[in-house]
């Protein structure tokens, strides 16, 4: 059986909204928003179902644009953001329950949105002790 083919749109911050609003007019349930680094910025990735159909909307972002929240429209989009914003800093407005940056409780601040790990680089083969 062969799978239906996925729809990735990729738009704008301020098309977010709308684009949101057609998926939910539309009868399509939110699955979840994701986040992932793309070199110094990040991506959020909203994927949306109908009839086991997925479609995903993908917008760029930085930790100095506030995105706006979606809970308006879809409540439960609540969780991913606070989510979101305290792994990686990215900030949302108008968000329906906003922890504030206390929904996940980190010993450093946005674990995913710093690098925490020096990387060392190997010593040549003569430089060993």
């Amino acid at each position: 059986m062969k799978q239906p083919e996925q729809k990735i749109e990729t738009i704008t911050v301020s098309d977010l909204i709308h684009q949101v609003h057609v998926y939910h007019d539309d009868g399509y349930r939110l699955v979840q928003i994701s986040c992932a680094q793309e070199g110094d910025a990040f991506e959020l990735t909203y994927t949306f179902d109908r009839d086991l159909i997925l479609s995903h909307l993908r917008i760029p972002a930085d930790q100095k644009t506030s995105i706006p929240s979606i809970s308006r429209i879809y409540l439960a989009s609540f969780v991913y953001e606070n989510e979101i914003a305290d792994l990686f800093g990215i900030p949302f407005s108008g968000i329906a329950v906003d922890y504030k940056g206390t929904f996940i409780r980190t010993s450093v601040p946005h674990p995913f949105g710093t690098p925490q790990i020096t990387t060392l680089k190997k010593k040549q083969e003569d430089q060993h002790e």
